[in-house]
């Protein structure tokens, strides 16, 4: 493919917001696409999006559009809303009738309904239009505010890969190119249903010796799955997933973490659902990375927890007493 000159950005959210700021910087022409009126007037008036980003003015001037038809036909479109939201947006794109570079897929999660990866989705919405992924530890606040960010940018070949690095990379922001897109997706899905677990111990005050050990052995299971559904090993210790992974179970600033904070205070995932407001991914994900880990006959404890934690209720302590009573493991071969 040739050089990347515009770039669409489909999500007037914080992350698509942050994304499209990225690639200004970048020197690409931007065309950001939001749902909300209000939120393409602010963006064009006051360079501000004060709904999802406050406080926050930019410099760089972007051309916000509430028409999808103004957007498709961009040399590279990043899709920047929910992971559950995928396929809707795809099935929208393709009646514009004009998409025609390459589609970045930027949610972390596994759509729920069919447990498949958002790659499958793009390729059965959008079949012969080649996909992308965007994953690594990036907090949208931080991109925003131009402080330093690496991520990854994954593609089918080496080529598309480093086309879309050019088109990103500025003084703040490094992208480093995979050819992994598989192994990329693992990663950013699964640590959104560990950082609940982790958000729960911290918000039971179980200590940071709890939350490190949870942290060490959720990637045991993010490693174990990624590996049998045939990740490159490169990229689950890389910054899609080793690198993510610690940067959402540390951090309020992640919804997921924030999500199991409030389990770990006593509140019920019932209750948190039936209040309204934006899900965490990993509360979708949680079940469906159970159920393909079952497929490829592989242990994730921590997962099944948090899966019973959202679909079953079962409290922190009891959550907590399920883990401890498993039988004792080794950590290394040959024991």
């Amino acid at each position: 493919m040739g050089a990347i000159k515009t770039v669409g950005v489909i999500g007037g959210g914080a992350w698509g917001t942050a994304l499209a700021l990225t690639a200004a910087r970048a020197g690409r022409e931007v065309r950001l696409w939001a749902r909300d009126p209000g939120t393409v007037s602010d963006i064009r008036s006051k360079r501000q999006n004060p709904r999802y980003l406050p406080k926050i003015t930019f410099d760089e001037e972007l051309a916000a559009t509430g028409s999808l038809d103004e957007v498709a036909d961009a040399d590279a479109l990043l899709l920047v809303t929910p992971a559950q939201t995928t396929r809707a947006m795809l099935a929208a794109l393709k009646k514009t009738g004009k998409v025609r570079g390459p589609v970045v897929l930027c949610a972390k999660g596994i759509e729920q309904s069919s447990g498949k990866l958002l790659s499958k989705v793009l390729a059965e919405e959008l079949p012969g239009v080649e996909p992308g992924v965007l994953s690594g530890p990036s907090f949208a606040d931080d991109v925003a505010r131009g402080l330093p960010t690496a991520v990854t940018v994954a593609a089918n070949s080496a080529k598309t890969a480093l086309s879309l690095c050019e088109a990103l990379q500025s003084p703040c922001f490094r992208p480093y190119a995979s050819i992994d897109i598989l192994g990329t997706q693992i990663g950013g899905a699964l640590k959104n249903v560990l950082a609940i677990a982790c958000g729960a111990v911290v918000g039971r005050k179980l200590g940071a010796s709890a939350q490190a050990a949870l942290t060490a052995r959720g990637f045991a299971e993010l490693s174990r799955l990624g590996t049998a559904m045939g990740a490159q090993g490169e990229t689950l210790t890389g910054l899609s997933g080793l690198g993510d992974l610690v940067l959402t179970c540390s951090s309020s600033q992640s919804r997921n973490f924030s999500f199991g904070l409030r389990l770990g205070e006593g509140f019920m995932a019932s209750e948190l659902i039936s209040a309204g407001g934006k899900l965490a991914e990993g509360a979708y994900s949680a079940r469906v990375a159970v159920k393909l880990a079952r497929k490829h006959d592989v242990e994730v404890p921590i997962c099944e927890t948090v899966a019973k934690m959202i679909d079953e209720d079962l409290t922190i302590d009891d959550a907590l007493n399920t883990l401890m009573a498993r039988p004792l493991k080794s950590e290394t071969a040959g024991l």
